[in-house]
């Protein structure tokens, strides 16, 4: 019986290994991506040099939002595959819709750095950021289903506060969609930034209690 769960443990890795493997590789591209729009031409003199770096800064804060979220779905991703490491069936399928929408992000953070004042650009990237969140709280949610696989602290307070921060996120950017449209795109871009105290209010839930687990396991 020993031996059976001890290869059943090892299965678990390679399968958390694959998918964390195949993860880097996509956010490593889509953040590569991002820095392709960044560039200010050569041989310019003072006076049009100090025009193209002024034209650059919306590049440089969407590249700079982006790059912030794409480092926040990874690090999260990190912390879904220790508390379920084996992805199957429905859960693999909902892993790779978000996979394939973390490789999309370099397309609406384009939008977003030539088309900030446009309602339709903004909502366009508040609604990206809603759905792969939705994506990656869907992929945690199926794979903790699988009672078998999932860990003790994905039934815990640690996949609740996952859970929580996944589903707030979700909403608040899916609310600033209608506020680019009859508020303006600049009022839901400052909605944006209200999350951040959120976020980081909820990753110290989480790392608190995925410490406490440690400790308790």
């Amino acid at each position: 019986m020993s031996d059976a769960r001890a290869a059943a443990e090892k299965a678990d890795e390679k399968n958390a290994d694959r998918l964390t493997t195949l993860a880097d590789g996509i956010f490593a591209i889509a953040m590569t991506l991002l820095v392709l729009d960044l560039h200010v031409e050569p041989g310019l003199d003072r006076v049009a040099f100090t025009d193209a770096v002024r034209q650059a800064l919306p590049d440089l804060g969407a590249y700079a939002l982006s790059f912030t979220i794409l480092a926040g779905f990874w690090r999260d991703h990190r912390l879904i595959v220790r508390l379920v490491p084996r992805f199957e069936g429905v859960a693999l399928r909902f892993a790779l819709l978000w996979l394939g929408a973390i490789a999309l992000v370099p397309f609406p953070t384009a939008l977003l750095s030539e088309y900030a004042r446009h309602p339709l650009a903004v909502a366009a990237y508040a609604g990206m950021v809603a759905v792969t969140n939705l994506l990656e709280l869907a992929m945690f949610l199926a794979g903790r289903r699988m009672t078998e696989h999932a860990t003790d602290a994905a039934r815990g307070d640690v996949g609740r506060a996952v859970t929580a921060d996944l589903a707030s996120t979700a909403a608040l950017f899916a609310a600033t969609m209608p506020v680019a449209f009859v508020v303006s795109p600049l009022a839901a871009m400052w909605c944006w930034l209200a999350l951040v105290p959120v976020k980081l209010a909820l990753a110290h839930r989480k790392r608190a209690r995925a410490r406490r687990h440690g400790r308790a396991g």
